[in-house]
């Protein structure tokens, strides 16, 4: 009993999302949807853009969408864009010459640019957002990063492209998804700028006082009141960061697995959560939901194979069923819960995305977004095989297996400053 006291009250110190109604919702596959609205609505910015990614590349997609950044600022909108230090570290000399000589300003989440900031925990800590937004009327929200579907950092070109999502929002909802790319650039541009912003206390004023007003906006992002009619479409964004809105995320999903009737159908390329989501999994299927996760079959990071390898045989063994996506590298942060309950952002299930990074996804709460997305899904999960083998190990190594995987999430944590069972 006491453990599941404990769980509650982890669960409850989290504000619930709130919904917002009358936003146009849409559905984005890859960067070939996304980067032309994404053009297009940076071209008819009329006042500001912001613009906050994991990864920022010179190749022809990023460079199309740098040439639209430069175009609105030299008609005189104000354009920020912030990337994050580790994400972009192969590319962001380039990116800065992408820009330089335009009004375009750009900022580094967390740089790696000296030798000892290797050193602090606090690097762990990435900005993993993908958000873009125009004159807080139109954003967008997703996993995908601006850079070619058909183009990785690691394993070069390839034949076909990443399988993402984005959403492109018209609506309340975007004012949200405004305050959030705000705050990340400020915070960035403070902190990078401080020396200097003490020495000129007179150019310190302004900035701080922006800083704490958007830090304000921020922590409120994930209570929005639901206001106006709940036409065309209700959707709440959803935050996670490292100061009241920690498990936002985690809880959305949980939650809405723990009501499912019908389904739970996940997509994912990072998964390996903490014991209460895989318990939400677990008695979802034994109650009779259908559930079934899309995980990765085309590798890219062994590490992250082995972590979700060591929980399918618990996860199977309660009904839980799990497909492996091959034709492309999976990069796709999705789910669908019921007829009803649908989730595109830039989360994975892992200790990395659920305790340590800046995320952002959007909940829509529309039948057809989720049957749109759904079908989507199970475009993919028809391109997919079903995990069926048999373990590889048995006994002694399975348990070997789940264990050395469990002390490198541990210690990876406990580096960062997390304490406590996940």
């Amino acid at each position: 009993m006491s453990l599941d006291l404990s769980a509650l009250s982890a669960w409850s110190s989290v504000p619930a999302p709130r919904f917002v109604g009358g936003n146009r919702v849409e559905l984005l596959q890859g960067g070939d949807d996304l980067f032309p609205r994404m053009e297009q609505a940076i071209d008819a910015a009329l006042t500001e853009v912001w613009l906050a990614t994991y990864i920022f590349h010179d190749d022809a997609a990023g460079t199309r969408i740098a040439e639209s950044l430069k175009r609105a600022a030299a008609r005189g909108v104000a354009v920020q864009v912030v990337v994050d230090g580790f994400g972009s570290i192969a590319t962001i000399g380039r990116v800065r010459a992408l820009f330089e000589g335009s009004a375009v300003r750009l900022e580094v989440f967390r740089p790696l640019d000296r030798w000892y900031s290797w050193l602090q925990p606090g690097q762990l800590r990435r900005l993993h957002q993908k958000l873009c937004v125009c004159d807080e009327r139109v954003a967008f929200v997703g996993g995908i990063n601006v850079i070619d579907d058909r183009h990785d950092i690691h394993h070069g070109w390839m034949d076909s492209p990443r399988l993402d999502f984005a959403v492109q929002v018209h609506g309340p909802l975007a004012t949200a998804v405004h305050a959030t790319a705000r705050a990340m650039w400020v915070r960035t541009h403070l902190w990078h700028g401080w020396r200097d912003e003490v020495r000129g206390l007179v150019r310190s004023v302004a900035p701080v006082s922006e800083a704490l007003e958007l830090v304000r906006r921020m922590r409120g992002v994930n209570r929005l009141v639901d206001e106006g009619p709940v036409e065309p479409v209700r959707a709440a964004f959803l935050v996670r960061d490292n100061l009241r809105q920690r498990r936002a995320i985690e809880r959305s999903y949980v939650q809405a697995i723990r009501h499912a009737r019908s389904r739970v159908d996940l997509a994912v390329p990072y998964f390996y959560p903490g014991r209460g989501f895989r318990r939400a999994l677990r008695s979802a299927a034994q109650r009779g939901v259908r559930v079934r996760l899309l995980l990765q079959g085309k590798i890219d990071y062994r590490i992250a194979a082995m972590a979700a390898h060591a929980l399918y045989d618990e996860l199977r063994a309660h009904g839980v069923r799990i497909f492996e996506y091959t034709p492309a590298f999976l990069h796709a942060k999705v789910a669908i819960i019921d007829d009803d309950w649908a989730t595109v952002g830039s989360s994975n299930i892992d200790p990395l995305s659920l305790l340590l990074n800046l995320e952002a996804n959007v909940v829509v709460r529309d039948t057809e977004f989720a049957a749109e997305l759904a079908a989507r899904f199970e475009q993919a999960l028809a391109a997919s095989a079903e995990v069926s083998r048999e373990p590889a190990s048995t006994g002694w190594r399975r348990w070997l297996h789940r264990g050395f995987v469990a002390w490198v999430a541990n210690v990876y944590l406990r580096v960062a400053g997390i304490t406590g069972r996940y």
